[in-house]
């Protein structure tokens, strides 16, 4: 069995650092190229271009968008699918605003860095002043540079809670419990509209889970991939 890991906004492979060793049981990991696109589709083609035959697929944050566009592309070589801390809603007016803001730019003018600020918003408060774990994700936006920052954030993002029911591969969907950036309910929306998908909240996290909470998420994905796929009714 393989994984393929998507990771969220101007975050790298290094996310998962704490999450690869308690995984490898599974089988070999593979980090999904979110780098070089300007579309959520192209995104997915490379995804699957790069991807083996048949694996187990997640998503976080942004990465659960693309994730859905993978399974949407090529439903048959998903076994499973994880949606951490990820959404169906579509771009806010705020979030179209930012983009328009922003389009046009050169690199090295859109982009001088994730601001400190903007990342301890995505962690758990007793965790945003640690100071140490907010340069550690803001070097890994710094890695990827203003040209990444712009694909990005330019990244059309439409609804897709009305197609939520043509996902049908075993989904499993976490949010964590004090995540600013990702509601709770916006992971409710997504357990509810595809067919049995499964919800779990992750308490004592913000929204950086593969890093705040990476024992708990990389437990509930091993015992989700360990259950019986169901079989289709005949």
């Amino acid at each position: 069995m393989s994984l393929v890991l998507l990771p969220g906004f101007m975050l790298d492979a290094g996310l998962w650092d704490e999450m690869a060793p308690l995984l490898a049981p599974l089988g070999p990991i593979h980090h999904g190229d979110l780098f070089q696109d300007d579309s959520m589709q192209a995104m997915a083609a490379r995804v699957l271009a790069q991807a083996p035959e048949r694996f187990v697929l997640v998503g976080f944050s942004m990465g659960g968008f693309v994730a859905r566009e993978v399974v949407r592309m090529a439903p048959a070589r998903v076994r499973a699918l994880v949606l951490v801390g990820t959404s169906a809603r579509g771009d806010s007016a705020s979030q179209q605003a930012r983009r328009h803001a922003i389009a046009g730019r050169a690199p090295d003018q859109a982009f001088r860095g994730m601001s400190r600020a903007a990342i301890a918003r995505g962690l758990h408060p007793d965790r945003a002043g640690d100071i140490a774990l907010v340069d550690r994700l803001r070097g890994m936006g710094n890695r990827l540079g203003g040209a990444v920052f712009l694909r990005q954030s330019n990244l059309s993002r439409p609804a897709f809670d009305t197609r939520l029911a043509e996902i049908t591969c075993p989904t499993l969907v976490v949010a964590a419990a004090q995540d600013a950036l990702r509601s709770v309910a916006e992971s409710e929306e997504l357990a509810t509209g595809i067919p049995g998908a499964r919800l779990h909240v992750i308490e004592g996290s913000g929204h950086m889970m593969p890093i705040e909470a990476p024992g708990e998420l990389a437990r509930l994905i091993l015992d989700f991939v360990a259950q019986p796929v169901p079989q289709a009714e005949t």
